[in-house]
């Protein structure tokens, strides 16, 4: 029987085998449901663009401002098949302001807008479990009333009070020497969130072939210990 579809085939061999011009169809798909999506014209609220704006005159590019962040994309969990409920508490919770290393974009601090909302019993709890996860993780966060209209110098000085506290030892990637663990052929833990870590050989740089234990959780975590 004739095939009067020329198919893939005859179009390929046509390409390669005749000068004619080629005239390729092309078949809109089926039509698709019509989605029920658009696009929001309040993606900040008036308090909310008040404080951007100032952020931004404030920090004069010194900082990375990113508004509505969760804080899944901040936090990691450690053992997440372990801590799912852990993981659930933080995936649909957001900070109103992240401020970030604008060379490493490395979360440095955030910011909290409390509205007359805040003062429910359920934002309570909820506002009382987010510090407890910024506090865990040694993320600074400032509070501060929503309002229209903010003094420069209370920034500031809340940004400079942040900046300038004494680091978390827990949070810094800074090799940990072996201990005991290391003759008695166990696992290490991470210094940092207290997850397995896994053996490792150096690729680059000064210590290239040596040897280190590195977090299982790297990248969202970088914490080592020496071999």
């Amino acid at each position: 029987m004739a095939n009067n579809n020329p198919g893939c085939l005859a179009a390929f061999l046509r390409l390669f085998g005749s000068n004619k011009e080629i005239s390729v169809q092309h078949f809109p798909p089926d039509e698709p449901e019509a989605l029920p999506y658009h696009a929001r014209a309040d993606f900040l609220s008036g308090a909310e663009a008040s404080f951007y704006h100032l952020l931004k005159n404030t920090l004069s590019g010194q900082m990375v401002i990113c508004p509505k962040v969760s804080l899944s994309d901040i936090f990691f969990v450690s053992r997440p098949d372990v801590n799912v409920a852990y993981y659930n508490k933080i995936n649909r919770k957001h900070v109103d302001f992240l401020l970030c290393d604008p060379h490493t974009m490395k979360p440095v601090m955030a910011f909290e807008l409390d509205d007359s909302s805040h003062g429910r019993d359920d934002r309570i709890s909820r506002d009382a479990f987010v510090e407890r996860v910024f506090s865990t993780a040694g993320l600074p966060l400032v509070r501060v009333p929503a309002r229209l209209a903010y003094d420069t110098r209370d920034i500031q000085a809340a940004i400079q009070s942040a900046v300038e506290a004494p680091p978390d030892p827990a949070g810094q990637d800074i090799p940990t020497s072996s201990a005991d663990w290391s003759s008695a052929g166990e696992i290490p833990t991470c210094p940092k969130c207290g997850s397995a870590m896994v053996l490792r050989t150096a690729r680059r740089g000064d210590k290239a072939g040596q040897q280190f234990y590195g977090c299982v959780n790297y990248p969202k975590c970088r914490g080592i210990r020496e071999a």
